[in-house]
């Protein structure tokens, strides 16, 4: 399973008025691990941002003056992005962009390129209902740092994004086992209904899976910025 997380900054808010793409930011994730791949370029617009954009981003025409047009760098960005799964946050906003920014060069959409779009805002909304879910709000919400995002940032806010996407998805598998419509599994005598329950047997975790414990309780503990409530029945030493 791998994952691009990616985040997008513009001259403005609508490609159809000849806004244009400015930055590019994306984190690779492959099997719900950070690998350390990013993706990230500037771009040369050929326009200012509007007052609001540059309110939001900062990125000065000057600045952006010596850096590469789009298409400069597209085949280097969707060679990237090939064969994953595109999480971004309000993801309609940057696949129009992308999109427009595609087409300007005579290449097809994005969702060509990759397995798929998810919108994590979406995805936001659906679990918290009625809250604010912005980046930040998010990122406050799952005890992740923000303290360094003074101004958007695409590469930032896709590593950010990145957090806050698996800590939303990470999920718990049931404790409850069907008794009744489980199979028996291969090699394991089935225990006597007759059979004293206190002699059941016990099946003792194995060195990996009490660390893969471990850091999934490190992960509720940041999430809930205290110890979890399962740290109040482990057994003390």
């Amino acid at each position: 399973m791998r994952w691009i997380i990616l985040d997008t900054e513009t001259t403005g808010l609508e490609p159809a008025y000849g806004h244009r793409v400015i930055e590019i930011g994306a984190v690779e994730i492959v099997n719900r691990n950070i690998t350390g791949r990013d993706y990230h370029t500037y771009l040369k617009p050929d326009r200012d941002s509007d007052p609001e954009a540059l309110r939001v981003h900062g990125l000065t025409l000057d600045f952006l003056e010596d850096k590469p047009a789009f298409e400069d760098v597209a085949d280097e960005f969707l060679e990237f992005i090939a064969g994953a799964e595109l999480i971004i946050h309000n993801a309609p906003f940057d696949v129009k962009f992308l999109n427009a920014e595609l087409a300007r060069i005579g290449k097809p959409p994005v969702t060509t390129f990759c397995e798929g779009v998810t919108d994590s805002l979406v995805h936001a909304k659906t679990l918290h209902p009625g809250k604010r879910n912005s980046l930040d709000a998010l990122c406050d919400r799952y005890g992740i740092s923000n303290a360094h995002r003074t101004l958007h940032g695409a590469l930032l806010d896709s590593r950010l994004l990145g957090e806050v996407w698996l800590a939303m998805t990470r999920g718990q598998d049931s404790l409850m086992i069907d008794q009744f419509d489980a199979p028996e599994p291969r090699g394991v005598k089935a225990v006597e209904q007759s059979q004293d329950p206190m002699e059941l047997p016990v099946i003792w975790s194995s060195a990996e899976e009490l660390e893969a414990h471990e850091q999934y309780l490190v992960s509720l503990d940041k999430a809930a910025k205290k110890d979890s409530l399962w740290r109040l029945y482990e057994p003390k030493a």
